[in-house]
């Protein structure tokens, strides 16, 4: 049987299958780490560092939280990103793992307006 086994001691070697699946299903920049080492960054479907921590990666292992924030430092520095915990089975973050946040930036509200008027066309067309 193949398991996937995270700690707060995993290396990038540990995180790597993680980090490839959710990558390989947004498409968007991600990065990992575990609490104690380093992880990964991949962009454009390679990954670019099995060395990377970031601020908000770091600052999620502290605070256990969600992060959606624009880091003043960095590689992602400038950009929205979101920063979620991976936690035991006792609620500690043992890992965090992060993407650019492209929803950040497009107006949401816009984008549902314009959808409901296009419904409204389709329906009005169809009686």
């Amino acid at each position: 049987m193949t398991t996937l086994f995270i700690s707060e001691d995993s290396g990038p070697e540990d995180l790597e299958a993680i980090a490839v699946a959710v990558h390989s299903v947004t498409g968007l920049p991600t990065t990992i780490r575990s609490l104690k080492r380093k992880g990964l960054r991949l962009e454009k479907g390679e990954i670019l560092d099995r060395d990377y921590t970031g601020p908000v990666l770091e600052k999620v292992l502290e605070t256990n939280e969600v992060i959606h924030e624009v880091p003043t430092e960095g590689v992602y520095k400038g950009k929205h990103v979101v920063v979620a915990p991976i936690r035991s089975k006792d609620g500690k973050a043992i890992a965090a793992l992060g993407i650019v946040d492209i929803l950040a930036i497009i107006d949401l509200q816009s984008i549902f307006q314009e959808y409901t008027s296009v419904l409204q066309e389709v329906e009005n067309s169809e009686k």
